[in-house]
């Protein structure tokens, strides 16, 4: 690749990003432009897809609202998403969850997982390396 562009993707790439998978729930918060105001609005939901690919890196988020499936993309680099929350984990086997979009109700409920976080994993690793 290009030593340029790999210069400019190191510049832009966010470094404090909670440690999320497919499977969990999740609050986006993303910055909204409305005329001259700005605000953050979140955005909560299952994460039922996540493609990987530097700064080109990506999640899909559903959630239902008033009975109705709605799914956002939202690319993981981006200046608008603010952070990503983790409320929930998740317990999967698969890499996309696309077979929720058939599902309604309690049957889109996934097990809850108890895996600490990235962050977490770090820590305890250097408190055991010393």
């Amino acid at each position: 690749m290009n030593p340029i562009i790999t210069e400019l993707e190191k510049e832009n790439v966010k470094k404090s990003i909670d440690d999320f998978m497919v499977g969990d729930t999740v609050d986006v918060h993303v910055r909204i432009i409305e005329g001259e105001k700005e605000r953050i609005q979140i955005f909560n939901g299952v994460v039922i897809a996540r493609n990987k690919g530097g700064i080109n890196e990506n999640f899909t988020v559903r959630r239902l609202v008033s009975g109705e499936g709605v799914e956002r993309v939202f690319p993981l680099h981006a200046p608008r998403v603010e952070k990503v929350e983790v409320k929930r984990r998740g317990r999967t086997k698969r890499a996309k969850l696309y077979y929720l979009r058939e599902r309604v109700g309690k049957a889109t409920r996934l097990k809850e997982e108890t895996r600490p976080s990235r962050a977490l994993k770090k820590a305890q690793g250097k408190s055991q390396s010393k």
